[in-house]
């Protein structure tokens, strides 16, 4: 009896076991479903951000139509500034002495001619008493030949002595042509030199204008033809090296505006004309030069420093709005236009729950006005306006937020996540 007894309790309490796990599984599924169910709700993505009057004029928020504009596109290039070879100059002397006085420093801005430096050297003094020799001897020689000559043609003088004497004076006097032509160089006028004016310096002048950019010399050193007292930059002459990629390189012409920057300074820009387009790729960079000279201002501007510029191609008439319509979000471009459409958020609200914010009932009445999120591709920007391209068609009449745009998206992100 008592085994009977065992047998009926072990299988009751096993019908007990099953039931109750048979009645826990139904209340776990709507459990799942409703997770599914809310996170279809996250996923759903927010496009209409609604704002009060209020609001609209707090921020400044202005809404427009979508304009015709002509807008120039354009080609982004990096680049250098250069000075031609042709306008740049290392000064050195003509002969070797010591440096006397140095007239310039540094950023000292010169002219053709310009006397920069001057140096001593006693031979300086021994050319120009050739000179003056020189002369002598030719004065004495011209006698000699006419006196010659009289003789010669008198038949008492010999026709060896009249060649002799013609042969002397022609020596005579292409030294002299060659010493003239020495002391010139040297900046010494030949009519000046006397026994009592002879000079022991030389100066040494500027090749052409422009600024100097370094000197090699100091006072008390010697100088030779081969050492470089200064060098002179003329940087009315620069102009700018863009290296153009290959793809780009069919735009480019000669006449294109570009508008430029200093890397170290974007606040200013700068002008220049496309003068010359490359024709071959500089190295393994396969890019071309294009070669521009700078226009207007050149205040700044110094040969070597680093460029951004932009290429101005045609123009195009093309639907734009200003650039602060257009709003970046997970790297897409977006406007926002004014709509009728109402956020599902208030669809959701107007049914049930007479508390729709944190005001109360005098907020209810507030007008407000909605604004439907709707993505663009950028185009062109130029003066101020940016060419766009709706992904999903825009009605022609539309109005979108011209000023304020960040404000209203920030709203709608807002929104968005007030929900949960």
């Amino acid at each position: 009896m008592k085994i009977k007894h065992n047998i009926i309790s072990l299988t009751v309490t096993a019908l007990l076991l099953v039931s109750c796990g048979k009645k826990e599984t139904p209340v776990e599924k709507p459990e799942v479903k409703t997770e599914k169910a809310e996170a279809g709700q996250e996923e759903a993505p927010q496009t209409i951000a609604s704002l009060t009057e209020e609001q609209i004029k707090s921020v400044g928020i202005s809404l427009g139509p979508i304009e015709m504009k002509e807008l120039t596109s354009t080609v982004k290039a990096n680049g250098l500034l250069r000075v031609p070879n042709n306008n740049k100059a290392t000064i050195t002397s003509l002969y070797g002495g010591v440096i006397r006085t140095l007239t310039v420093q540094v950023g000292s801005i010169v002219k053709k001619g310009q006397v920069i430096a001057t140096i001593a050297n006693p031979e300086f003094i021994q050319l120009q008493e050739e000179y003056l020799t020189t002369n002598s001897r030719i004065t004495y020689a011209e006698q000699e030949y006419r006196r010659q000559r009289e003789l010669f043609d008198n038949d008492a003088g010999a026709k060896k002595n009249l060649q002799s004497s013609d042969a002397e004076l022609k020596t005579l006097r292409t030294k002299k042509a060659s010493l003239l032509r020495q002391l010139q160089m040297m900046g010494i006028s030949p009519g000046k030199v006397n026994n009592g004016n002879m000079r022991s310096g030389l100066v040494i002048t500027a090749p052409i204008s422009g600024t100097v950019s370094s000197i090699s010399a100091q006072i008390g050193s010697y100088v030779d033809v081969s050492s470089p007292v200064a060098e002179v930059i003329d940087n009315n002459s620069i102009h700018l090296d863009l290296q153009v990629f290959e793809k780009d390189l069919p735009k480019m012409r000669v006449g294109q505006i570009v508008h430029f920057k200093l890397t170290n300074n974007p606040e200013i820009e700068y002008d220049a004309m496309v003068y010359s387009v490359g024709s071959s790729f500089e190295n393994e960079s396969k890019t071309v030069s294009v070669h521009g000279t700078v226009t207007g201002n050149k205040a700044g501007l110094i040969d070597g420093m680093n460029i951004t510029g932009i290429v101005s191609l045609d123009k195009n008439t093309t639907p734009a709005v200003p650039n602060e319509a257009i709003v970046e979000a997970d790297g897409k471009y977006y406007v926002f236009i004014r709509t009728d459409k109402k956020p599902e958020e208030h669809k959701e609200e107007e049914g049930g729950d007479d508390h729709k914010n944190e005001k109360g009932e005098a907020t209810e009445h507030k007008k407000t006005l909605n604004f439907e999120k709707v993505e663009v591709i950028k185009g062109t920007s130029d003066m101020g306006y940016t060419a766009i391209t709706p992904v999903k068609g825009i009605p022609a009449d539309a109005r979108i937020v011209v000023k304020g745009a960040f404000f209203v998206n920030a709203k709608l992100s807002n929104s968005g996540g007030h929900e949960h």
